[in-house]
């Protein structure tokens, strides 16, 4: 049974850095891409960031430059350091295994202007 867990959110001012942690289980992160995703109240759930199968990283445009993200493989983890964070960055953070269909629970991620 596949399983993601999300962490690291909280409430943080305008300005400010998080680093959300995406523990995996049932499943070897391996080389399959993986990605965040983010769905703020009363719109539609986005891509953040993602990693590709081979290695290469996208960005959606709004978080270029603050957003990074990384893998362990060893700890079959996934992570997003974010700074210079922005009121509009408030959302429900997910993590995802692009080649698995289920969710995990996410993170909240509040940015207080």
């Amino acid at each position: 049974q596949v399983q993601l867990v999300e962490s690291g959110g909280c409430l943080v001012q305008a300005g400010g850095s998080l680093r959300l942690s995406c523990a995996a289980s049932g499943i070897t992160i391996g080389n399959n891409g993986v990605g965040w995703y983010r769905q703020a109240p009363g719109k539609q759930r986005e891509p953040v960031a993602i990693i590709k199968s081979g290695g290469t990283t996208d960005y959606t445009e709004s978080v270029k430059g603050r957003f990074t993200i990384s893998r362990d493989n060893a700890k079959n983890n996934i992570y997003l350091q974010m700074n210079s964070l922005k009121p509009e960055d408030t959302a429900v953070y997910y993590c995802k295994i692009l080649t698995v269909t289920c969710w995990g629970k996410g993170t909240q991620v509040a940015v207080s202007s």
